[in-house]
Parts: structure tokens; sequence; C-alpha cells
């Protein structure tokens, strides 16, 4: 029993040393110096419960390297707000570990209580632009979604033509990007927001448009009209479930709802329009 409770405070240990090592580096890239400030002061924080397990253990641990680049390059790639909380999902897995600990050493769970606490207030100071616009990606990737997959399943059967569709699919959706671009714009500076208009407006105006040519991409490359619709809408589930995951780490929010809302109203509206495409085609005797 001794020896389990040893290695569980030797893996408590290197995990506070090594997120030491990440919040340490994050501070040293940033160039906002609140955001410096904050991501210092829980790596001061870590280091402090690191010193903590070393009365115990008697040892000085390594960090994991690989560990320390994985989550800077994931911070640096989609944000450090996101970086930081997918760290501390995997910090809960641990926590079976921590309680294990407290039957030894009753004050090791307090230590971790207060922890995560304080790390949750501090990550709460961090200002990051993409966050701020999160509501203007979200609008241009909804629009674009539930715009899209049903024009394309529309054009799917009216026109029977994979490059057409294409065609159709790219100048529609384009045409929705200028749209929505100018409205979030026009909404934003209406509002009197602390948000930038043009800034908003780039946002969902990228989103939209990122969104579009990754939907049309198969009829870019296939034939088969009906593997393109097929895999248009396994491309509109893929992005759904990797932005609603993104979404849910950085802002808290619940995963598995919000991602059946988006899937089932972009696949429903999908699944309406090809069948008015069909009545169209069928009721007007379209050849194309």
């Amino acid at each position: 029993m001794l020896e389990d409770i040893g290695k569980s405070i030797l893996k408590a240990q290197k995990n506070e040393i090594t997120e030491h090592y990440v919040y340490r580096r994050l501070a040293q890239s940033m160039r906002d110096p609140n955001n410096r400030s904050v991501l210092e002061r829980i790596s001061n924080e870590e280091f402090k419960h690191y010193k903590f397990w070393r009365e115990y253990t008697l040892r000085d641990i390594k960090p994991s390297r690989l560990i320390i680049w994985k989550y800077f390059l994931i911070s640096k790639v989609f944000g450090i707000t996101f970086g930081i909380k997918l760290m501390e999902r995997g910090e809960k897995k641990a926590q079976a570990i921590y309680e294990k600990i407290s039957e030894t050493i009753p004050e090791a769970y307090s230590i971790v209580e207060d922890e995560d606490s304080h790390e949750r207030e501090l990550t709460g100071l961090i200002d990051e632009e993409r966050l701020r616009y999160v509501s203007s990606i979200v609008l241009g990737l909804n629009d674009a979604l539930v715009e899209l997959t049903g024009a394309l399943a529309g054009f799917t059967l009216a026109l029977q033509k994979a490059r057409l569709v294409a065609i159709m699919g790219l100048i529609t959706g384009i045409s929705g990007a200028l749209s929505m671009a100018t409205s979030e714009y026009l909404s934003t500076k209406s509002e009197g927001s602390a948000k930038n208009p043009i800034r908003a407006a780039a946002y969902t105006g990228i989103t939209y448009v990122f969104t579009v040519l990754f939907l049309i991409l198969p009829y870019v490359f296939l034939v088969d009209i009906y593997a393109c619709i097929s895999l248009s809408l396994i491309n509109a589930i893929v992005l759904i479930f990797l932005f609603t995951f993104y979404v849910s780490v950085a802002k808290d929010l619940h995963f598995k709802r919000r991602f059946l809302e988006m899937s089932v109203i972009s696949l429903g509206i999908a699944c309406l329009t090809f069948l008015i495409g069909f009545l169209i085609r069928i009721f007007l005797n379209i050849e194309v």
C-alpha cells in the first residue's frame, strides 16, 4: 500500500513540474503583459505544489518534455484558453490519484482543490481575441452549414452534375459569406459592444468561406453525385464536431447537446432541400 501511495505521489509531483514548465513557456511567448502576468502566477502556483510533493518524495523529478511541447503547440495553434482548459480536463482524470493520496496525506486533497479553483479564477483573467469573437465565428459556421448543406442537397438532385453543383455551391457560398459579413458588421456596430465591427465581420466571412470550401470539396474531385453529397454531409458533421468540441472546452459548455443540436439542424435542412430538389426535378421535368 505504501509503495502504491509513493508511486501516486511521484506521478502528482511530475504532473505539477510539467505544468509549471507549460505555463512558464506560454508566459514567455506572450506579448500581452496581462496574459503574461496571469500565466506566470499560475506557473508559480504549480511550482509551489511541486515543492509540496517533494517534501514527501525527497526527490527532484524531471518534467515530461513531450507533454510540455504538446500543450504549448496546442495553445499556440488553437489559443491559450483552449490549451489550458484541455490540459485541465486531463487533470480531472487524475482526481482518483489525489483521492488515494489524501487517505494517507489529508492536506493533499485540499491543496488540489485550492489549485483547481485558483487556476479557474486566473484563467478567467486571460484576454484572448478569438474568444471575444467566438459568437461571430459561430454565426459564420452555423449559417454556412445550414444554408450550404441544404443548397448542395437541392442542387445535387436538380442538376445531377458534380462540377456544376460545385460551381453553384461556390457562387451561393461566396454570396452568402459577403451577406453574412455585412450583416455582422452592421449588427456589431449598432450594438456598440467592445468588439471591432470590421474584425467581427472578417471572422464571420472567413469562417463562412472556409466552411463552403470544405463542403464543396467532394464535388471538385469526384463525379458520382451521391458519393459527393454523402461526403459533403460527413464533412459537415466533422466540422460541427471539431468546432463544438473547441467551443465546449474553451467556454466550458455542454458538448453533447450542442453537437446533436447543430447536427440535427444541418442534416434536417439538407434532407428537406434534397426532397425539394427531387420534387422540382420530377414536376418540372428538368434534365441537365
